[in-house]
């Protein structure tokens, strides 16, 4: 029995380029929602985001954080402009956040080579993101990489956000896999405690806003791009 069942993926900072995406995406955003610059610059800096260069800072919750931890955030500054409808309002925010995520969604080239190659291997693959479903479901198809995944799960798809497990042991279960014989690819340390919590194999990527240093500790393995993913596996695959 090959020692890898299949390989599931974060998705930002992994298969779509983290800052080309969002930081346009969360300009845009901001702007949309802001009744003025001031509330604009307020609104960046809520979230550790330089809205001048439509960039976020290291330390941002938007990072490895859910809808919820950005809206948590913009909550006191925006409060509610319709408090009969405030569930309605909110749900907006998360929706503009999905339709500015896809528009201005990129992914590196070496992306949809690797997953290509790792189906020729004949293993499933998967998507394990702190980002909504719909979002990640509306990125994928953007790039046209949707079918190359059998699963596509978001923080609102009923398994929990990382770095809890269960994104990862939902993705085993769907194999009829042990969770040891998942690779779970990320670029953040939620993204590799969640695979440490579900026994799962971490791999580290240095595409995303953190070092891959800094990750290092954390993984049971480290590549640098995508493009080295494949060779890993197959390596992982001859190991008893």
């Amino acid at each position: 029995m090959k020692r890898v069942a299949g390989v599931l993926f974060d998705k930002d900072g992994v298969l779509v380029d983290f800052h080309a995406t969002w930081g346009p995406a969360t300009a845009r955003t901001i702007h949309h929602l802001a009744t003025d610059e001031e509330q604009a610059r307020a609104l960046a800096v809520a979230i550790d985001f330089d809205l001048e260069n439509a960039r976020f800072l290291p330390r941002s919750p938007f990072i490895a954080g859910t809808a919820a931890d950005t809206i948590r955030c913009w909550s006191p500054i925006l409060g509610s402009r319709n408090p009969l409808n405030e569930a309605t309002f909110w749900s907006g925010i998360t929706d503009r956040i999905t339709v500015e995520g896809a528009a201005c969604v990129a992914a590196p080239p070496e992306v949809p080579v690797a997953l290509n190659a790792l189906r020729a291997m004949g293993l499933p693959l998967g998507i394990a993101t702190n980002d909504q479903e719909a979002s990640a479901r509306k990125q994928m198809d953007r790039l046209d990489l949707t079918a190359l995944f059998e699963t596509i799960s978001g923080s609102d798809s009923g398994h929990g956000p990382k770095p809890g497990p269960g994104m990862i042991l939902a993705f085993a279960d769907h194999l009829d896999a042990e969770p040891g014989r998942i690779v779970m690819v990320g670029d953040s340390t939620h993204d590799l405690h969640a695979a440490r919590n579900a026994g799962a194999i971490g791999v580290a990527i240095g595409t995303g806003p953190a070092t891959l240093e800094s990750l290092a500790a954390h993984a049971d393995h480290c590549i640098e791009t995508m493009a080295d993913l494949p060779g890993l596996v197959a390596a992982l695959q001859k190991k008893p």
